[in-house]
């Protein structure tokens, strides 16, 4: 089964729960859902070192503090695994679009962010609301 780690940065607002999300590039990919940035590890890399070197190459956002577990999930159809880890995104912290396989990275509400992202990685959005939802800010 192929294999890929993600992470899932996140941000208290004013308007509530906030995440980051990314769009992968290409016309072929202009209907295509939303993910959170993630990839494949490579050879001798855990699932955490991959997450963090995925959003440090899709997004520019280098994650060097502690992660929080989001466990995985098993596309239905593709049956790929995806490890899933949070992180807090700091207020001083800029995203940008930092590799070709992304077109867009933004900071959405949680709730549109449910809307737009790949449906089974919506478990991921459930199991970080559910843990920092009453966490302190």
């Amino acid at each position: 089964m192929k294999q890929s780690a993600g992470l899932l940065l996140y941000r208290h607002t004013p308007a509530g729960l906030c995440v980051v999300v990314v769009h992968p590039s290409g016309p072929y990919n202009k209907n295509a859902a939303w993910s959170l940035p993630k990839g494949e590890p490579e050879p001798g890399e855990t699932s955490e070192q991959a997450a963090r070197r995925e959003v440090r190459e899709e997004t520019g956002v280098d994650v060097t503090g502690p992660l929080l577990s989001l466990g995985h999930v098993d596309y239905t159809k593709s049956r790929k695994r995806v490890f899933a880890f949070a992180a807090v995104l700091a207020d001083d912290v800029v995203l940008r679009c930092a590799s070709w396989e992304i077109d867009r990275c933004e900071l959405l509400p949680i709730d549109q962010a449910r809307q737009l992202l790949h449906h089974d990685q919506v478990a991921f959005l459930d199991r970080l609301w559910s843990t920092v939802r009453a966490a302190p800010r």
